[in-house]
């Protein structure tokens, strides 16, 4: 396990130099120049170059790509070329935002999905199944942001009530701050929970047919104990695969919720940036959320180890 944790941390660094790289070249390709919006009232040659120069931008670009992660690996992420203020400063007040949101979309789909899957392969092609999987479903068919905005315009046009929007931080207010945070949570997990749904579904029903389930019935243990520590232990492993691999478009969808919701997260201040041509920025936020992608993937294949003591790392 230990050479198997410390093999996959290397690859974090040529990994973490491939996404710097491509990140850095990708953004630069969007239509638009950060120079065209800022000299858009005085549109001459001479105030273009002398910005031009006074941000760095006239130095060649692998200049700029390497004084841009020279710095990261010392833990400085640059100066927007906006309001000048660092991108450390400004994500340290931004990041507690999107990580909040993103626990309580998690936390929430495993709440509703692993229940929910139980339930259906317990009460397999019976009406409270059927019922469930078309739940499950539609929760994946319908897009987050049109839920979204639904439930920020119906009631107040119905109800005349809208959800607060006036974001407060938890250590001030953690009454307040949840009031806020649930709301976009609850409608980020519900585009997990139809894909946890099914697949714990489909394990449920290959781990029930299984011989070891069957000696279980023959001891004479209760339906709870069969069902709840022998075989959702194990019907757990592809699930909490796959919740890896759903971290990548859940931060992504940060950046939709918390403009939506006008939530001073991560998210919104990537969307933000993109639309400024604010390059340091962009590329520092999308760096930090494929690190975080990597650290998490290596902590669910580390998790696998608990939940099955069959599987071990070489």
């Amino acid at each position: 396990m230990r050479t198997y944790i410390l093999r996959r941390l290397v690859l974090v660094v040529p990994t973490f130099l491939i996404v710097s790289l491509l990140t850095f070249s990708l953004l630069r390709l969007i239509p638009g120049d950060i120079l065209d919006l800022m000299v858009e009232d005085f549109p001459y040659a001479e105030a273009r170059d002398l910005l031009q120069e006074q941000l760095g931008l006239n130095k060649p670009v692998h200049v700029q790509y390497w004084e841009w992660i020279s710095g990261v690996f010392t833990g400085d992420l640059g100066d927007s070329l906006w309001t000048k203020r660092t991108v450390v400063q400004e994500l340290s007040w931004r990041y507690p935002v999107t990580v909040q949101l993103t626990i309580i979309a998690l936390v929430s789909s495993l709440l509703i999905s692993i229940p929910v899957g139980v339930i259906t392969a317990v009460r397999q092609d019976t009406f409270t199944d059927y019922i469930l999987r078309t739940l499950a479903i539609g929760a994946v068919a319908i897009p987050g942001l049109w839920i979204a905005t639904l439930v920020l315009t119906l009631p107040s046009i119905w109800l005349g009530w809208a959800p607060p929007l006036r974001y407060v931080p938890f250590g001030e207010e953690p009454l307040a701050n949840l009031s806020v945070m649930i709301l976009p949570g609850l409608i980020m997990g519900s585009q997990l929970v139809g894909r946890n749904v099914r697949m714990l579904r489909a394990m449920m029903l290959e781990v029930l047919r299984q011989d070891y389930i069957r000696t279980a019935w023959a001891k004479g243990l209760p339906e709870r104990i069969v069902f709840y520590r022998h075989a959702v232990k194990n019907a757990l492993i592809p699930v909490v695969s796959l919740i890896g691999l759903e971290i990548p478009p859940l931060l992504a969808g940060t950046a939709i919720i918390e403009s939506i919701f006008s939530l001073p997260g991560m998210g919104q201040y990537l969307l933000q940036s993109l639309q400024q041509r604010d390059y340091v920025p962009a590329q520092s936020i999308v760096l930090l959320f494929a690190v975080g992608t990597i650290l998490i993937n290596l902590t669910v294949d580390v998790f696998y180890s608990y939940l099955d003591p069959r599987i071990r790392y070489t």
